[in-house]
């Protein structure tokens, strides 16, 4: 099998422009957990009514300013849910973002809230995005992963709205085993619609999604060379999928050496099948420049505050390391010892610990505390045998921190 041809001057990976020690590349608001949803996934386990303990409308927007305050290149800032139009002041938070200078990015929920008339108000607040979530390409597939008929004809509908109204899409799929076979169908909705990113998501076992089925780490690996051949035609990134960034790394030096990224990888018949798809949908170009994974990691670049306003290096993982309601962001972010903690990759243990590349991956820490109770364990999703990429004289140009 030919590897697709490398672009002189390309690189595999990008950085914050930023120093992530002392401000966050994305600061993502969990605003509230409401939500008439029921997905098979939901971290939040979301409920009907809102919870009276969520910030209220002056303590958002002291946040808001609590995130402005990190300074320029101002991070990216993200309101989600629940369904965040399950809050009656949406939109004046978004408008207050927009006049501290913040670029607010708003992820909601595929409710009868989201309709046309709210994404142009949306707009005109100044919202920058939307995220939308697409897992089956499908009415009936995701529909039952969502828990309600109706939900996928809604999804397309706000994504049309939502470009028409001059919002940016990103599109955001949840990987489990029960929807492997639907990722190239998925990718082809993502190509022919249009959208500013395809964000593919590696379950995290919280929440409802404990009770999903795991992929094996070798599905895992098959997929995530999967998604970096799409990126010569769809700008891929990954969730919970830090290993796409050895992954890009891997195929950039192969490409250079002209190697076969199948037999030096040893990639299974998952991926084979995979690619085979996608190169039959034209969704697999050759000689085209990739958008790089950016190395942002939890702690490490991202920081969430949930809807009570507690602080925790992700979303995913429920360790508090503090509360804006008594403490500044920016202090928390700074000084909390669990963010110091992720990010010195030494601090890492198995087979990330002697990972050559954990300088620019980590692995999952949400996972990998999901799976063990070990934050700084081992990325159960990965298979990757520390040392076993053939050419590591390559690595330091692109691993060295």
């Amino acid at each position: 099998m030919t590897t697709i041809d490398h672009v002189p001057g390309s690189r595999p990976l990008r950085r914050a422009r930023r120093d992530v020690a002392a401000a966050p590349f994305i600061v993502i608001w969990e605003s509230t957990r409401a939500c008439p949803l029921a997905c098979l996934h939901c971290r939040a386990e979301a409920q009907p009514d809102r919870d009276p303990r969520e910030l209220s409308t002056a303590e958002a927007r002291e946040l808001m300013g609590q995130v402005a305050a990190f300074g320029r290149p101002a991070p990216l800032f993200v309101i989600t849910g629940g369904d965040p139009f399950e809050r009656p002041d949406l939109f004046d938070l978004v408008r207050h973002g927009r006049e501290l200078g913040l670029a607010p990015a708003v992820s909601p929920s595929a409710t009868p809230a989201l309709t046309r008339e709210n994404l142009a108000r949306l707009h005109e607040a100044g919202a920058a995005a939307i995220s939308i979530s697409v897992d089956a390409a499908t009415a009936a597939r995701h529909d039952e992963f969502r828990g309600y008929d109706g939900v996928f004809s809604r999804t397309l509908s706000a994504w049309r709205a939502a470009r028409e109204a001059g919002l940016k899409v990103q599109i955001n799929t949840t990987v489990t085993r029960g929807n492997l076979s639907q990722l190239p169908d998925v990718a082809r909705l993502v190509r022919d619609h249009g959208a500013m990113l395809w964000s593919v998501f590696f379950l995290v076992p919280t929440g409802r999604g404990r009770a999903l089925a795991a992929l094996s780490p070798r599905e895992a690996e098959d997929v995530l060379h999967f998604l970096y051949d799409l990126g010569t035609v769809i700008p891929v990134k990954t969730t919970e999928a830090h290993h796409f960034r050895r992954v890009a790394v891997q195929r950039l030096i192969l490409a250079e050496r002209g190697a076969d990224h199948v037999a030096e990888l040893g990639l299974g018949p998952l991926y084979r099948d995979l690619r085979r798809r996608a190169r039959r949908a034209g969704l697999i170009k050759d000689r085209r420049v990739r958008r790089p994974p950016i190395d942002v990691n939890a702690g490490r670049g991202l920081v969430f505050v949930s809807h009570t306003g507690t602080v925790h290096p992700s979303g995913f993982l429920p360790i508090s390391c503090g509360d804006v309601r008594k403490k500044p962001l920016t202090e928390i972010y700074r000084t909390a010892p669990l963010f110091n903690a992720l990010r010195d990759p030494d601090r890492l243990s198995g087979r990330c610990g002697g990972c050559e590349f954990r300088t620019v991956c980590g692995g999952s820490r949400s996972r990998a505390y999901a799976c063990t109770g070990d934050v700084f364990g081992e990325e159960p999703w990965c298979g990757y045998q520390p040392g076993s990429f053939p050419y590591q004289e390559e690595l330091a140009a692109h691993v060295t921190p």
